[in-house]
C-alpha cells in the first residue's frame, strides 16, 4: 500500500502540476515507485493511453516525469468543458455524456466508489502516491461533497501540502486566509507550506517565512523559485496561449480557439532555434504567417461558426499560398462539411473552409487509440516534406473523416494524429521545408522530444529538490496523518 502526499494550491494555476511531476521526478530518483494521482481533472488536454482510454494529459505527464506508463487509475475522472455551462463527463477513461454544471454537483458524490477504487489498486502498484488537487480547497460554495481536496484527503488519509504563488501577489492572504477557512480537522491535515514561483533571491523572503509560520502554526518547507524548465501546461491558463509577438525568422500561427484542445502538440516547434510559435484570436493579429495551424477543439462546429463570425476564416483563406496544417478539429473544419445528426457535440451542420475534400459525420461513438506508422507519399505541394516521416501519437474524436492518417490538397493538411511533430523525423523535416520556403538554411538537428522532455523533468526535479527540505517531506510521508 502506498504512502500518500497531497499538493493542493490556494487557487487554480499556482503551479500543482509541475510540483507534482517534480515530487515524481525527485521519488523516483531516490529509487521510490511513485505515480500522480487526481481523482477529477477539468481540462480540454487529454491523452490516450496503451489500451485506449481517456485521461488528463497532466496526469499523463506526471506519470512520465515518474517513469511509468500513464494509466487512467490517475485520473478516474476527467471533465472537458464543452460550453460555459457544461461539460463532457469521462469516468474511468470512457465518456459517460455530457453534463450541466448543476448536474454534475448533484451527481459527483456516486462517483467516489469509483474514484476510491482506482486510488486502492494505484496504491497497491506503488510506494508513493503524489496527489493533486484541484482549484482551492476553501471555495465555500462548492465544499459540500468535496471529491478532489480535503473529502478526497480525508477519504485516503494523507498529509497535505499546502501551495501559494509569490508571483502572482498576495502570497500572505492566498496562505493564511486558506488556512483560516478551513475546517478543523481539514487545517489538521496540513503538514507544510511552500512557497512557489519566487523571482529573486529567496533569502529576502526570510522574514516572510517566519510570518508565515508564525501566523499559521505551520512550517515552510520551501521557497520555490520561478523554474525555467519546459513543461507542458495543463489547460487554458497557460500564459503560452498568451499574444505574443514574433521573435524568430520562422513564424507559426496558431488559431487560438474558444474551445482550443491539445495545444501542447506544438511545444515541441518551440525547442528549435529561428521558430516562433503564437497564438491569434483575431483576425487584424494574424499577419502574414509562414505557417497557420487550426488545432483541435472540444466543441468543433461552435468554434467553425466563432471562425467565421471572427473574420479569421476570410483572414485564412486571404494567405493563398501559406501552409496550413489542422489537427483534430482543426482538420474537420478544413473539410467541406461537418454535420451532427446525432447531437454528439450540441447537433447542427456547418459547411467547412472546403480546403480539403470530405465531409466530417460525428456520432456518439469516441474515437481513441494510440497510433504509429510512416505517413504515406505525397507527390506535390509543401507537404510533400513528411512524405515518409515516422510518426507516433493518439487519436480522440467523435466524428470521421476520410482521409487516412494525413490528407493533403496543395499547402494545406491535415490529421486526426495528435503528437503528429513530437517524432524527430516530422518536427525537423516540417521546420527545414519553412526554412527552405524563405530560402534560408536551416542547420540545427531534429530534436527527439522524449530525450527533450527526460531532460526537462530533471531541470524541474533540481531546481526543487534544491527548494524543497526533503527530508521533512519525507518524514511527513512516513508519520502520515
Amino acid at each position: 500500500m502506498a504512502r500518500p502526499i497531497m499538493l493542493q494550491g490556494t487557487m487554480s494555476n499556482v503551479g500543482k502540476s509541475y510540483l507534482t511531476a517534480a515530487l515524481c521526478r525527485i521519488f523516483k530518483q531516490d529509487g521510490y515507485s511513485a505515480a500522480p494521482f487526481k481523482s477529477q481533472n477539468m481540462a480540454l488536454n487529454s491523452y490516450i493511453t496503451a489500451d485506449g482510454l481517456e485521461m488528463g494529459r497532466a496526469q499523463a505527464m506526471q506519470a512520465q516525469a515518474a517513469g511509468i506508463e500513464p494509466s487512467v487509475l490517475m485520473n478516474p475522472v476527467l471533465l472537458k468543458p464543452t460550453t460555459d455551462v457544461g461539460s463532457q463527463v469521462i469516468v474511468n477513461g470512457k465518456a459517460r455524456g455530457n453534463m450541466k454544471a448543476r448536474d454534475y454537483f448533484r451527481h459527483k458524490t456516486a462517483l467516489m466508489p469509483e474514484i476510491l477504487d482506482a486510488y486502492r489498486k494505484l496504491s497497491d502498484a506503488h510506494d508513493i502516491l503524489v496527489i493533486e488537487g484541484a482549484g482551492s480547497p476553501v471555495e465555500l460554495n462548492l465544499k459540500a461533497d468535496d471529491i478532489v481536496n480535503m473529502g478526497l484527503a480525508q477519504a485516503v488519509r494523507s498529509p497535505v501540502l499546502l501551495i501559494g504563488d509569490i508571483n502572482c501577489g498576495g502570497i500572505f492572504a492566498q496562505l493564511l486566509g486558506t488556512l483560516s477557512l478551513l475546517e478543523p480537522q481539514e487545517r489538521s491535515l496540513v503538514k507544510g507550506l511552500i512557497v512557489n514561483q519566487f523571482r529573486g533571491d529567496a533569502s529576502l523572503f526570510a522574514d516572510g517565512v517566519h510570518i508565515l509560520e508564525e501566523r499559521g502554526n505551520c512550517p515552510v518547507l520551501g521557497v520555490v523559485p520561478y523554474v525555467h524548465a519546459d513543461i507542458e501546461d495543463e489547460d487554458s491558463l497557460s500564459h503560452k496561449l498568451e499574444a505574443s509577438a514574433v521573435t524568430g525568422c520562422i513564424d507559426i500561427a496558431v488559431i487560438r480557439l474558444p474551445h482550443i484542445s491539445n495545444f501542447t502538440d506544438f511545444d515541441v516547434l518551440t525547442q528549435y532555434d529561428g521558430v516562433s510559435v503564437r497564438y491569434v484570436s483575431r483576425y487584424e493579429a494574424l499577419g502574414t504567417p509562414d505557417l497557420c495551424i487550426l488545432p483541435g477543439t472540444k466543441s468543433t462546429i461552435a468554434d467553425l461558426r466563432w471562425l467565421r463570425t471572427s473574420g479569421l476564416e476570410t483572414a485564412l483563406l486571404r494567405l493563398h499560398d501559406t501552409p496550413i496544417f489542422g489537427i483534430c478539429g482543426g482538420y474537420q473544419m478544413l473539410g467541406t462539411r461537418i454535420s451532427d445528426p446525432a447531437f454528439a457535440e450540441g447537433g447542427g451542420e456547418v459547411q467547412g473552409l472546403g480546403l480539403l475534400p470530405g465531409e466530417t459525420v460525428f456520432s456518439p461513438d469516441k474515437h481513441q487509440s494510440q497510433v504509429q506508422g510512416v505517413l504515406p507519399a505525397i507527390s506535390d505541394g509543401f507537404w510533400s516534406c513528411l512524405s515518409g516521416a515516422k510518426y507516433e501519437g493518439y487519436e480522440v474524436h467523435m466524428g470521421r473523416t476520410p482521409g487516412g492518417c494525413l490528407c493533403a490538397k496543395g499547402n494545406t493538411a491535415g490529421s486526426y494524429i495528435h503528437g503528429i511533430f513530437d517524432t524527430a523525423e516530422c518536427a525537423g523535416a516540417l521546420v527545414r521545408a519553412l526554412y527552405d520556403r524563405k530560402g534560408l538554411h536551416f542547420d540545427g538537428t531534429a530534436i527527439d522530444r522524449k530525450a527533450y522532455r527526460e531532460a526537462q523533468f530533471d531541470i524541474l526535479a533540481d531546481a526543487v529538490r534544491k527548494a524543497l527540505d526533503m527530508d521533512k517531506i519525507y518524514r511527513i510521508l512516513e508519520d502520515g496523518i
